[in-house]
């Protein structure tokens, strides 16, 4: 990495930052799991500011209706790998810096090591799946997570598991929402975001990053930060650390994409957990099971002997439907259409 700080300039000028303070940045080692519309500002301000060593990880590629709010991309890059081409954009942003792009799902066999080597965890994704897993991973092996969510016109940022003066650790994803996993809430494509809001909010993310490797003592560990974009509004809600007991991983959901599953599709039983109305429009074949009426059907998914694959539109409520079959039935092979059919040809 190149020892000149003339670039960093103005930063070092900052009273109690210094040259002491970069230091702390191009020695620190940083993990940016999702490069979506969080990711993209995140790793730029971070790349942008000296920090020496930066990991991105992702499985995705762009599409087109990512570019409203991932601005790291354009259309010529649709249909490559995000980590590829935000991997070599960055790069050109700040050539004295080392990113690491890793091109792979995080699941529960692969997180442990692959965070082990960095110092702090920053969480861009659009699933409770990964925001979990992710929480989980990093209060088992003591690490610092900056957390970002962003929904319509409202995001959030904290920093969870960090560690105290006095040997204990900050609250944790768990202790202010206990019950992700089973939550409700559509994503980005389901919901909807301002995309202003997303440069916001990963902004924000990055600006914790630097002020935990700052050693700040004025960090979000132990709050909430919220904001409202239509209405201006900005709140810090103070959090209480709850008894809540983490000794293992979730299990993640198995993924499956489109085309895999085409080559493959008479090997697996298929179910479509859309609403009947839904179905009726357009589907790629199954039976149609909705979602809310999932249980009722255990009988006959029960009585299912291949492999099955679920669908929906976006792939929420799938990886919802693939996590309760497999809770009830932990022999049975359970896939998720990823992104569900909203990008397969029709």
């Amino acid at each position: 990495m190149n020892t000149s700080f003339e670039r960093y300039e103005c930063q070092i000028a900052l009273p109690g930052f210094g040259r002491v303070s970069q230091e702390l940045l191009k020695n620190a080692r940083v993990l940016i799991v999702g490069m979506g519309g969080l990711g993209c500002p995140t790793a730029q301000y971070l790349a942008s500011s000296g920090v020496g060593t930066i990991g991105i990880a992702d499985d995705d590629i762009v599409s087109l209706s990512n570019l409203h709010r991932q601005i790291l991309y354009t259309p010529e890059d649709v249909g490559t790998y995000k980590v590829n081409v935000a991997a070599k954009r960055l790069q050109q942003q700040n050539p004295s810096v080392s990113i690491i792009p890793y091109k792979l799902r995080i699941t529960s066999s692969n997180v442990i090591e692959l965070i082990s080597e960095f110092d702090l965890i920053i969480e861009g994704t659009d699933n409770f799946e990964t925001k979990c897993l992710l929480n989980d991973a990093c209060v088992l092996t003591g690490k610092p997570l900056v957390y970002g969510a962003i929904y319509q016109h409202e995001g959030q940022v904290s920093i969870w598991n960090v560690l105290q003066k006095d040997g204990s650790y900050s609250s944790n994803y768990r202790d202010v929402f206990p019950n992700a996993e089973e939550s409700q809430v559509p994503n980005c494509r389901e919901g909807g975001v301002i995309p202003t809001l997303a440069g916001i909010v990963g902004c924000m993310q990055a600006n914790e990053a630097i002020k935990y490797l700052i050693r700040s003592e004025e960090t979000l560990a132990g709050k909430l930060w919220i904001m409202n974009v239509m209405s201006g509004r900005t709140q810090i809600i103070k959090l209480r650390k709850t008894s809540v007991q983490i000794t293992d991983l979730p299990q993640t959901v198995q993924l499956m994409g489109f085309e895999e599953f085409k080559q493959n599709k008479n090997d697996f039983a298929t179910i479509d957990v859309r609403t009947k109305e839904e179905h009726q429009n357009f589907n790629m074949g199954g039976k149609n099971i909705p979602l809310d009426e999932l249980e009722e059907q255990y009988p006959f998914i029960s009585s299912i002997s291949n492999p099955i694959i679920i669908y929906c539109q976006s792939g929420k409520r799938s990886m919802e439907a693939a996590r309760k079959i497999k809770k009830e039935f932990p022999e049975k092979d359970v896939f998720s259409l990823k992104n569900g059919i909203s990008e397969t040809p029709q």
